[in-house]
């Protein structure tokens, strides 16, 4: 029996189109779009939207901002409610409207799977040594706990039973692939807890 099928990727057909990595830039364009804000309120608002499915700290935001201001995709100016501080207030203009719209347009790689969790399994499997039924039920619990997030978000902004705009639709579908894909790794993590026991 062959367990190297992991290993095997198949390579593109020559006819692929080129890939474009997703930038951080483009998430925060996404951001700016959506509403106007400070650095610091954007860095805030990052992650609890865009934060879930692309990850960045801070201080990546921060130094994304700056070169985004050098390339003319967005301006900053002075924060209503600076104040004495040096708060600035950043906002998309014309060729950063244009440039997440030629990105969004170009084809998107599909979501690689690096998961270290699967590699340790592997181990397991050649040594037959290892037990990992711990370290897989603390996954399972990170998971459930996640997928509690996910639904009392969805509870709160979603399910009121209003209409919802073309755009609140999006958000919830964004929203529902993340439940499907926690409660996709509750079961395989119960089923898997079966085979390591």
């Amino acid at each position: 029996m062959r367990l190297d099928w992991l290993t095997e990727i198949p390579a593109a057909p020559p006819s692929s189109p080129v890939q474009i990595p997703m930038s951080l830039a483009h998430a925060v364009l996404t951001s700016l779009i959506e509403k106007s804000s400070s650095g610091y309120d954007l860095a805030r608002r990052f992650d609890k939207s865009i934060g879930y499915f692309w990850h960045a700290t801070h201080q990546q935001i921060y130094r994304e901002l700056a070169r985004m201001e050098a390339a003319g995709w967005i301006e900053s100016s002075s924060a209503p409610d600076a104040g004495k501080t040096r708060k600035r207030e950043y906002r998309v203009l014309s060729a950063g409207r244009a440039e997440l719209a030629r990105w969004a347009c170009e084809p998107s790689a599909p979501m690689d799977l690096r998961d270290e969790f699967m590699v340790k399994l592997r181990a397991d499997a050649a040594l037959g040594e290892i037990d990992l039924r711990d370290e897989l039920r603390r996954r399972i619990a990170q998971h459930r706990e996640k997928l509690a997030h996910y639904r009392a978000i969805e509870q709160r902004d979603f399910l009121h039973g209003k209409p919802l705009s073309r755009e609140a639709r999006i958000h919830h579908m964004i929203l529902k692939k993340g439940i499907l894909l926690e409660e996709g790794s509750i079961a395989w993590g119960a089923e898997m807890l079966t085979v390591l026991e």
